[in-house]
């Protein structure tokens, strides 16, 4: 299996590459030094609480895609929501701010989505649900 975020996207949705992400990013202790193996008493379970673990290759370039993924799958998602809020009555101000951004880059955020991810026909009902360009 390739470990790429192309070939991870068909098999997770969001909340599980999500989940998977977090398990991964969870099981790894963050230190720098190469992987060793460690001696533990085979009859001692107590002795892997101060084991620390670190992710083998397979599982860090999972990590990595899965992030990806994840990124991904997040920012396609606000096309949704953008329609959402504004058949619900928002504002571009509103929306600007759900976002973390001015008006204006949200607007143009949806228009970019709307090109990248709608047919013809679907795209015109979205500019006509988006309205004009939020004044500065």
């Amino acid at each position: 299996m390739s470990i790429t975020p192309e070939a991870l996207a068909a098999e997770f949705s969001l909340p599980t590459a999500a989940t998977r992400l977090d398990f991964l990013s969870r099981r790894d202790s963050g230190g720098t030094a190469l992987n060793t193996a460690q001696d533990v008493d085979e009859d001692d379970w107590s002795s892997l609480k101060t084991l620390e673990t670190s992710l083998d290759t397979y599982e860090a370039l999972e990590l990595l895609a899965l992030g990806e993924v994840v990124a991904r799958k997040a920012h396609d998602s606000q096309l949704i929501g953008i329609r959402a809020a504004l058949r619900g009555g928002a504002g571009w101000n509103e929306i600007g701010e759900a976002l973390g951004t001015t008006p204006d880059a949200a607007y143009d955020a949806f228009q970019e989505a709307i090109t990248r991810q709608l047919d013809a026909d679907a795209a015109d009902a979205a500019r006509e649900l988006a309205g004009a360009r939020p004044s500065r």
